[in-house]
């Protein structure tokens, strides 16, 4: 009735919804933060409202690492177990590999915000720490977060149109 690789298209849909959604919140968060085009702390705001900021942040960081997770895992699956070819779905291939191209990049920034997590919920640390890993979360490898978050829109554009989709030829 339900096959693995429908099950996990299904899941891969859902979290996919999820991580990128929460990915783009926490986008919108932290800009609450910064001077707009820069990457300079407001100093204004009060510490109160900021540390309410890095709690949303910390808060969201969960849900991100869990859906990024089972994007991950759901994905495999699919590429393992559905009846499309690689050979004859190049839009699948290429969505393949700029989902797992970013793996490194991915699992970095989750290294930060696990210890934004942490502090949050289990220390007492102070806004120092948090605007410590903000910006280093913010400044991550030069960008390669944000260049990412282009490939994975970019892999929602080949599952739409498919490009590269090969026909079987008619033989006569």
């Amino acid at each position: 009735m339900f096959s693995a690789w429908r099950v996990a298209l299904f899941v891969l849909g859902i979290s996919w919804i999820a991580w990128v959604g929460t990915s783009n919140m926490r986008t919108l968060i932290g800009s609450d933060l910064l001077e707009p085009g820069t990457m300079r702390l407001m100093e204004y705001i009060a510490p109160d409202a900021e540390r309410e900021i890095y709690r949303l942040l910390s808060m969201t960081a969960l849900v991100t690492m869990v859906s990024y997770g089972l994007v991950l895992i759901s994905a495999a699956v699919v590429l393992a177990r559905s009846p499309w070819k690689l050979k004859e779905n190049g839009w699948l291939m290429m969505s393949a590999i700029l989902l797992y191209l970013f793996v490194p990049v991915e699992l970095f920034c989750i290294l930060l915000d696990a210890r934004m997590v942490y502090l949050e919920f289990f220390t007492a640390e102070g806004n120092s720490a948090f605007r410590e890993l903000f910006l280093a979360r913010i400044g991550a490898l030069s960008g390669a977060p944000f260049v990412a978050m282009f490939c994975y829109y970019g892999i929602v554009a080949l599952a739409v149109f498919q490009p590269l989709k090969r026909t079987p030829v008619q033989k006569l």
